[in-house]
């Protein structure tokens, strides 16, 4: 079976519609464990499987929400897709604007599947990897250990420009700098072009990594947790710039968070994530309302309630025990040992995504006919 035939055949398989920005097929990333002297010549070897077949398409001009407990593989899948540590397994499949896909046409690579161009191999490749860093941008969770702190600000800003060779002269990157500072509202720009990252607010550093990631005019951007970092207080006004620029520059976003909240607010579907896997995605609003899967169930349950009357009410959650350590993930259904519908099948046999209502997917055996 040829590259494309696999793709083709996966695409109908997994709940992608083959018409989205970006899509991940069957995605794994493994990390080794170190062991000691023993087991190496035993030939033992150990993997955290931080990802572990996941598949999701993202539409052009969607906010996609990857939610779930610290640990689930959020974080891992997001630096996946945007190339910062390579896939274990899967394929990564993307749609770049018609002159960046020339450029990679140019450079010898051909789209895989109708105009998608293969991302596991154009990470490999050093010309098409700095080409892909117009296209796919990431936004980090701290902002002031993403920026180096002996840089200026224009310094920080003034990097990707050189590096891109986008702006030769003094003047036009001046104009450049000056622009990514006022769209993320730091006014005037001349006030915080010379200032260093720790002269600056938490709110001020997240705005500038974020004029940081937007400077080369991406398409598609990894927002990894970009408010846990906030205070509160500071956290409405990110989210909504960033909303504000997605409607302007039609941005596309991966949206990291475990804040079930936030990502109704801001996301338009969201998928679920419980140690490695997927195991509900759809719409943010049927997600919120009317979970399926008993683990999205009890993250609902744990939203804090907004009455002041049940303030002190101790609110019994419908699941207990901790996390299974990813390297040694139960058999079956992941979630069965904390599951309180788990019956026989679902500690024997995985359950797959399916789709149990028009565009709402859950991984439960419950839902099985």
């Amino acid at each position: 079976m040829s590259l494309r035939e696999e793709i083709e055949k996966l695409i109908k398989e997994q709940p992608v519609k083959g018409d989205e920005l970006l899509i991940a097929l069957n995605l794994k990333k493994y990390f080794p464990v170190r062991r000691g002297l023993s087991d190496i010549l035993k030939g033992r070897r150990l993997y955290v499987r931080a990802v572990d077949g996941i598949s999701f398409g993202i539409k052009d001009g969607e906010v996609f929400c990857l939610v779930g407990e610290s640990g689930c593989g959020k974080t891992t899948t997001g630096r996946t897709i945007i190339g910062l540590t390579p896939p274990t397994a899967g394929y990564l499949l993307y749609r770049p604007r018609p002159e960046i896909a020339k450029q990679f046409r140019d450079l010898g690579f051909e789209p895989v599947y109708k105009d998608y161009f293969l991302l596991n191999d154009l990470f490999r490749n050093k010309k098409a990897n700095k080409l892909l860093r117009r296209e796919l941008q990431i936004i980090f969770q701290d902002p002031y250990g993403s920026l180096n702190p002996r840089f200026t600000i224009y310094s920080t800003l003034e990097e990707p420009l050189v590096v891109h060779g986008i702006a030769r002269t003094y003047e036009e990157r001046f104009r450049y700098i000056s622009k990514a500072l006022e769209d993320v509202k730091l006014t005037p720009p001349e006030e915080f072009m010379k200032r260093y990252p720790h002269q600056l607010s938490g709110g001020q550093r997240q705005r500038v990594v974020i004029a940081r990631a937007l400077i080369l005019d991406p398409r598609f951007i990894v927002a990894d947790e970009p408010v846990s970092m906030l205070d509160v207080s500071i956290r409405a006004e990110i989210l909504q710039l960033m909303l504000e620029l997605k409607a302007r520059r039609n941005l596309t976003y991966l949206f990291i968070t475990h804040d079930l909240a936030i990502a109704r607010l801001i996301c338009n579907r969201i998928a679920v994530m419980y140690l490695g896997k997927i195991v509900e995605m759809g719409p943010a609003d049927e997600i919120i309302e009317k979970p399926i899967h008993p683990y999205t169930k009890a993250l609902v349950a744990a939203i804090p309630e907004p009455d002041p009357s049940n303030r002190f009410k101790i609110r019994d959650l419908p699941i207990r025990g901790e996390v299974p350590s990813a390297i040694n993930i139960p058999p079956g259904c992941r979630f069965h040992p904390r599951c309180p519908h788990a019956f026989d099948k679902c500690s024997k046999e995985e359950p797959p995504l399916i789709e149990v209502e028009p565009g709402h997917y859950a991984a439960c055996w419950l839902y099985h006919k």
